[in-house]
């Protein structure tokens, strides 16, 4: 399942209301990760903005990307997160992604005034979204009036623009199949769950479906980003149970704990076995995150690196 898109790698951020998001930031762009993901779930008390955040990251930050993993679209209007976007993509000069749902947590969304969909208006809804959003982003066609009469978000002769500084590509966190046939007609990439709530055959099953859908809509099926959430641990405990049969890798949906060589064999099969390009590390040890940060970027990453490209050659 190699889609030839070349191996990335990211880190994701809590937004706890505390300076740790800022450190961790500025460590993942010294230490030369790809991305940061910042989960967005504005109803908990004692996180930040997921937005905010990121604009305060980015003006501290040199290179490195950002992207809400992801943006819950219940609790911000299409056309206005578009602005948003659009806004710090060009500020930062290009370093933006939109991560998108449909929506998760109905009951702390309804707490906060949003509006509580049945899974089938999410995906109805998450559609009229993407197009309100490309509406808005008006790429190439001067800052014109837009109109869209949808029958959860509409439009009526609104100003589109601006543009973003670049191509800002659309990933959609989903799991649900009417959301991977959406994904392989529309969206730019996806997002998979936690790795702790999905196994490596939901995976395959998902990429499957993705890959129909974009046969099905003329879209070549490796032009979709695969963006795996890592969960886990790094140390020197061998994990036990390892055998042709059952991989040390195929866990049972619970954070992976390991040293740096079955870090690289888990990863290395992601991309070659499940076609995922780009992974995501989420330290599970509060407190322990800058220095697990560190290990991973300068241990796993650089022979992950190696260990694809000989494969390769």
């Amino acid at each position: 399942m190699d889609y030839g898109q070349p191996v990335r790698f990211g880190v994701f951020i809590t937004p706890e209301a505390t300076e740790r998001p800022l450190r961790v930031a500025a460590l993942a762009d010294e230490l030369g990760f790809d991305v940061v993901g910042i989960q967005d779930h504005p109803y908990q008390r004692r996180f930040f903005d997921t937005w905010t955040l990121i604009s305060a990251l980015a003006s501290s930050t040199r290179r490195i990307r950002f992207f809400p993993d992801v943006s819950d679209l219940p609790m911000r209007q299409p056309a206005i997160l578009a602005k948003s976007v659009a806004t710090l993509d060009i500020i930062t000069k290009g370093r933006v992604e939109l991560g998108l749902g449909a929506g998760a947590f109905w009951d702390a969304i309804q707490s906060w005034g949003g509006t509580r969909r049945a899974p089938g208006e999410a995906v109805e809804a998450y559609e009229e979204a993407l197009q309100v959003i490309r509406l808005i982003w008006n790429y190439g066609k001067g800052r014109g009036r837009v109109s869209f009469p949808g029958k959860y978000y509409r439009l009526e002769n609104a100003q589109a623009g601006p543009s973003p500084y670049h191509q800002v590509s659309i990933w959609t966190g989903a799991f649900g199949p009417r959301m991977m046939e959406v994904i392989g007609r529309l969206s730019d990439g996806w997002v998979s769950p936690l790795s702790t709530y999905t196994s490596n055959e939901e995976t395959r099953t998902r990429q499957r479906q993705i890959d129909e859908s974009a046969k099905k809509n003329g879209r070549p099926a490796g032009s979709i980003r695969r963006t795996a959430q890592l969960v886990g641990m790094i140390n020197d405990q061998e994990r036990s149970g390892r055998s042709e049969k059952k991989p040390f890798f195929i866990h049972e949906k619970t954070p992976f704990e390991g040293p740096v060589s079955q870090w690289v064999d888990w990863l290395v099969s992601s991309y070659k076995d499940l076609g995922l390009d780009t992974f995501i590390f989420w330290p599970s040890v509060e407190g322990e995150e800058e220095s697990q940060v560190r290990t991973f970027a300068e241990q796993v990453v650089p022979k992950v690196k190696e260990s694809l490209n000989k494969s390769r050659r």
